[in-house]
């Protein structure tokens, strides 16, 4: 099985369902009567859905990979199963962050055209995206977007030698920069948590099981500001601020503003979907069967993405989700808990019923092949193609199925004399 669809493993499902000792956290509930009491009054004009009433966890400060942690695991995985999504209660830390990168977005978002349509990189997929400039299933889509990747210097070996999607973050102004990647930073701690309760709620014997994959991880951030419904520039479609589809990594970890406009698609037997063998931009985006996700004051959420799906054979498969625009401008963050560019992902064990394609699926050409369907005018995908770089893409030196140790490429002076790779090592990781 390679699709998007629910899955059943009779063992398995035994495993998850047994009794656990880490119940919803407290406030959880409180939250979730709140959501149960506003959530249709946030809900944009003109969309047909039901309201969401979704389960929320607390992260524990530190992971043991004892008897409590394997149930957390197990009830988030039940959660993802049956909702699709799940709520994460925000520490303080965690809702400082967010309401500093919050108020950086309205900054950057306010400044004039010309200062935010300035921040282009022609070789990475970072920096401003214009309202109409994104096309979600060959429409445009009215949000604007600054994308934040992996913030490589010219220097950096893998910019030399003209990796795809590899290059500078063009920021801003500093404090935007100094603010956002703190708030990865901390988010990426949560994903690595995340991704250990995971395997252990899946009975996986090795609790790095997928976390090895994230050494030095392509984790990325899209900062999005959605407008009022009708105060759009007339390049999308009506009421529209992203069309339905799925993510492309491991987990999205997101935060929205109190104005809501998020939707997803839970499971649903036998509606299969897999994005990396066909798109599923645009799926039943029209259809009745969607969720709305009211803000919820306090809490981020979260769901899988492709990588995640194929992995686990389907077992937690990625999440359709769309956005609805509003009565008012909605701000928001997606943050993207990713493999290393240049990992190959394998099924995890137990999970191996003979998925396509059975070769495993290298992250950094799904990652690439997705921004450049989505950006094919952006000065990036025109560089690309014209210099040929998606071939690099098929080099064994940016291919690894396992982990290999990490060297500092700044400080080994081997690295200007060649290739960053030996020929039988491959990836050594950049210490950034």
């Amino acid at each position: 099985m390679s699709a998007r669809t629910i899955v059943s493993r009779p063992s398995l499902a035994r495993h998850l369902l047994r009794a656990s000792a880490t119940p919803q956290v407290q406030f959880g509930r409180k939250l979730a009567t709140v959501a149960e009491q506003h959530g249709a009054s946030t809900m944009p004009p003109g969309q047909k859905a039901t309201v969401g009433n979704l389960k929320t966890f607390e992260l524990p400060e530190v992971l043991t990979g004892g008897a409590s942690d394997q149930a957390l695991g197990r009830d988030m995985i039940n959660a993802w199963r049956k909702d699709g999504i799940l709520q994460i209660g925000m520490d303080p830390i965690n809702r400082k962050l967010a309401d500093a990168a919050f108020l950086c977005s309205k900054k950057f978002f306010g400044l004039p055209y010309e200062k935010k349509a300035a921040c282009l990189d022609d070789q990475s997929f970072a920096g401003y995206i214009a309202s109409g400039e994104e096309l979600t299933d060959n429409i445009a889509d009215y949000s604007e977007i600054f994308t934040v990747t992996k913030d490589l210097p010219a220097t950096d070996a893998r910019v030399r030698q003209k990796w795809p999607s590899h290059g500078p973050c063009p920021w801003p102004f500093q404090q935007m920069q100094t603010v956002m990647q703190s708030y990865m930073d901390y988010l990426g701690q949560s994903g690595e948590k995340m991704l250990q309760l995971i395997a252990w709620g899946l009975g996986l014997k090795d609790g790095d099981a997928l976390t090895k994959y994230t050494q030095d991880g392509w984790h990325h951030m899209r900062i999005l500001r959605f407008p009022e419904r009708n105060n759009v520039n007339g390049k999308g479609k009506a009421g529209r601020g992203i069309g339905s589809h799925t993510d492309y990594g491991l987990l999205v970890i997101a935060a929205q503003d109190d104005v809501g406009g998020l939707f997803i698609r839970p499971p649903y037997e036998g509606e299969e979907v897999a994005n990396w063998r066909k798109s599923a931009a645009g799926m039943s985006e029209d259809d009745d069967k969607w969720v709305y996700v009211p803000p919820v004051p306090d809490v981020f959420t979260v769901f899988p993405g492709d990588m995640m799906q194929y992995v686990t054979d389907s077992f937690l498969p990625s999440t359709p989700h769309k956005v609805g625009l509003n009565t008012r401008d909605r701000f928001a963050f997606a943050y993207f808990h990713e493999p290393n560019f240049s990992a190959v992902m394998k099924p995890l064990e137990g999970f191996d019923s003979g998925q396509e394609p059975r070769e495993g699926i290298h992250y950094g050409t799904h990652f690439t092949n997705m921004f450049m369907r989505n950006y094919p005018e952006r000065i990036t995908a025109k560089r690309m193609r014209s210099e040929n770089r998606m071939k690099l893409l098929e080099s064994p030196d940016l291919r690894w199925s396992e982990p290999p140790p990490v060297r500092n490429i700044e400080a080994d002076p081997a690295v200007d004399a060649g290739p960053l790779y030996d020929n039988k090592q491959s990836q050594a990781s950049a210490q950034i």
